[in-house]
């Protein structure tokens, strides 16, 4: 195993908190392996960048030599996960979850290492708990401490129900880590609570505690909300490789330096010495090639750059310069003449001919950020450079 200074290193890269730092010292000083855990809820059967920011811990984790449990909670799907709800979540049929389950695992080993992943599923234990066993485990918290988790008080204050099923989830959650005598769970800072459930029962349950590691929630492509399927703002893992690279192209430069440190390993100083056309090149190489392979991470960069080359070449394209940092991309189809109305735009969008920076557009209502040049353009011959002016 690497020296303790040295894991700590890469353990806290990107990571938002570790509760507390100096017990998990403790714990790599016994040398041994230590149980690192992450549930995730089935709910969706997509995965994307965002999060495989908690899987790329994972995996540094395991490569430090340290076991993986990956907890698929069918049984917790069951119930919703009520964090950052603003309403009672409905549950899902045990053949979507089963469903779901499935895809999900297909796409985990993407990242982690299937040889050193122990997958485990929390209805082995929880469908097993009678009455007593659930009576107990409620016991251990009560509604005071439950109500000052931020979405239940918003909830509690607003008058909008709260079902004592919900109450249940954070204390099964918790109880998993119990059931694993886990030495470390992992998950995203809207996770904290949860997370720290575990630390709790472990001690009330005479178990030692685990240590909470949270990681930042992934900005989508717009560089402001979270990345979701939702909001059309992701890059699925396993999207084809032109379609990956091409969004990759389409981000921010800052937003850029922030997917480098959350989603590689890569030398962050030395990123920041090359010129941003080039390290967002470099960082659409790496996403492809770690979902698709290195061959097609070459032919999607080829590809990108036949676009923009012999006439397409940006620097030789119409500039237009924009005063707002965002803008609908309907509005900027017509105002830089690349549509000649609002009806055109939609159609044009609709037939899937209207592309920014490389991407095609599928969405008419999609928000463009235009505080980095954008390339748009409207079949082969019509292209437009996007500048932003103070």
């Amino acid at each position: 195993m690497e020296a303790i200074e040295k894991q700590l290193e890469i353990i806290k890269r990107g990571c938002v908190e570790l509760i507390p730092e100096k017990e998990l010292v403790e714990k790599l000083k016994k040398g041994k392996p230590l149980k690192i855990k992450f549930g995730a809820d089935p709910s969706a059967p997509d995965i994307h960048l965002g999060h495989t920011v908690v899987l790329n811990k994972l995996r540094q984790f395991q490569d430090l030599g340290h076991e993986i449990i990956f907890i698929i909670g069918d049984f917790t799907a069951m119930i919703g996960d009520p964090t950052g709800r603003s309403e009672t979540r409905k549950a899902l049929s045990k053949e979507q979850v089963s469903e779901n389950a499935k895809s999900y695992q297909d796409q985990i080993f993407k990242i982690l290492d299937k040889n050193r992943t122990k997958v485990v599923f929390n209805s082995e234990w929880l469908a097993k708990m009678d009455l007593m066993d659930v009576v107990k485990l409620s016991s251990q918290y009560t509604v005071a401490r439950m109500l000052e988790r931020k979405d239940f008080k918003e909830r509690f204050k607003n008058e909008v129900d709260i079902s004592v099923l919900e109450f249940m989830y954070p204390l099964f959650q918790g109880f998993d880590s119990v059931y694993l005598d886990s030495d470390v769970e992992i998950g995203g800072t809207d996770q904290k609570f949860n997370l720290l459930m575990g630390r709790t029962l472990q001690a009330r349950y005479g178990k030692e505690p685990q240590i909470v590691l949270t990681m930042p929630i992934l900005e989508g492509l717009d560089g402001i909300q979270k990345m979701s399927k939702s909001l059309n703002n992701y890059i699925g893992i396993i999207e084809s490789p032109k379609e990956m690279f091409g969004k990759v192209m389409s981000i921010s430069d800052n937003l850029m330096l922030r997917y480098y440190e959350l989603l590689t390993l890569e030398p962050l100083e030395a990123i920041k010495d090359m010129h941003p056309m080039e390290a967002k090149k470099k960082l659409g190489k790496i996403i492809v090639a770690r979902f698709h392979s290195a061959s097609a991470a070459d032919e999607a960069q080829a590809e990108f750059e036949k676009v923009f080359s012999k006439g397409n070449n940006p620097e030789e394209i119409t500039k237009q310069s924009f005063k707002e940092k965002t803008m609908p991309i309907l509005n900027i189809l017509v105002e830089t003449k690349l549509s000649s109305s609002m009806g055109e735009a939609k159609r044009l969008i609709k037939q899937g001919g209207v592309r920014v920076d490389g991407q095609v557009v599928t969405d008419e209502k999609l928000i463009v950020d235009l505080t980095t040049e954008k390339i748009i353009n409207v079949g082969k011959r019509n292209f437009v450079r996007t500048v932003y002016r103070l």
